[in-house]
């Protein structure tokens, strides 16, 4: 655990307080005119599988 998120340019794992105002904003009625985007919440680092 004590290395989780040291990869990420951020060099720290990303904390609830941080992530959290964006799940809001996508479940509140603020988002209803997107369509089709992604938020990258992820300290700068980009993941794919």
């Amino acid at each position: 655990m004590a290395t989780f998120g040291c990869t990420t340019p951020m060099q720290r794992a990303g904390q609830p307080k941080e992530l959290a105002p964006a799940y809001v904003f996508l479940a509140s009625e603020d988002s209803s005119y997107m369509s089709g985007q992604m938020l990258q919440i992820n300290g700068g680092t980009i993941i794919n599988n």
